[in-house]
């Protein structure tokens, strides 16, 4: 695992509480030693400050971190803001992406899609961020068509991207065949595999109806039958992932980029499995 682009991503806490519970959870999670830390960045920059609060604090106990950036709802002035605020802040890692627009916004400010906005990046900073964009293995949910979205991710790419985070899914067919045809376009920047643990079933079938990510039908009727029975859950959830990561790193995946939840517990228990 050491020579893989292992990374792991945080939301910025809402609450004192909240920055406490993350500080324990980053201690807990650096003993892992990840290549770098993500942290979110709200819909029309929502919790912008809050991003920039956990990156300085990332990199202030000497560790790498890498603030996410929406651009929808911005302006090129608010973008300039930020990126000068994160270079300030020493970051040279940036997660770039379109964002979705928060309920109640009218205008979708100065960018429409991430293409325009890792093309802004560069003008502003040139080679000075290493600019990581998102990919859809199975479609982003609001694209006209595979194909479509497939050319969407190659505009990132051309704009500058330097690699890509996939959306979590559970189907690593739906990963190696994206790649394959992100490398018949030319293609050939590193595709990390983004992961999501299983330790919720509510909470998974929520977050994958809105993403768009598909749970294959087998594990869905199986953590259903759990009901309420926390523990099978995370076991079974636990054997899935491990699986999947196994398959994914076998079949040449370049790297994992874990989805935590601000949670330690269920990243460190498939990183043990991993590196067994």
């Amino acid at each position: 695992m050491a020579t893989h682009n292992f990374s792991i991503e945080f939301f910025p806490p809402k609450t004192p509480e909240g920055a406490e519970k993350l500080r324990a959870t980053r201690v807990k999670l650096s003993e892992l030693h990840p290549k770098y830390f993500s942290v979110t960045f709200g819909a029309g920059g929502t919790t912008q400050q809050g991003t920039l609060d956990t990156v300085r604090e990332i990199l202030a106990a000497g560790e790498q971190a890498a603030p996410h950036l929406s651009c929808v709802g911005g302006s090129r002035a608010s973008i300039r803001a930020v990126l000068a605020d994160f270079k300030a802040a020493g970051v040279n890692r940036i997660v770039a992406l379109r964002g979705d627009l928060p309920s109640g916004y009218g205008a979708s400010g100065e960018f429409r899609y991430a293409n325009e906005l890792v093309e802004f990046i560069r003008a502003e900073t040139g080679d000075h961020f290493h600019i990581e964009v998102a990919a859809y293995p199975e479609v982003h949910p609001q694209a006209r068509s595979p194909q479509d979205d497939l050319q969407a991710f190659a505009r990132k790419v051309q704009a500058g991207a330097n690699a890509a985070i996939t959306q979590y899914f559970y189907n690593a067919d739906a990963y190696f065949q994206f790649v394959e045809q992100t490398q018949k376009l030319g293609i050939n920047v590193p595709i990390v595999a983004g992961i999501m643990p299983i330790t919720n079933y509510t909470q998974l079938m929520r977050f994958s109806d809105m993403c768009g990510a598909e749970i294959p039908r087998w594990v869905r009727l199986k953590l259903a039958s759990f009901g309420d029975d926390s523990a099978s859950i995370k076991a079974f959830g636990l054997d899935v992932v491990t699986g999947l990561c196994e398959r994914l790193l076998e079949g040449g995946a370049p790297g994992l980029h874990f989805y935590s939840m601000n949670q330690a517990a269920p990243t460190t228990a498939l990183w043990q499995r991993l590196v067994k």
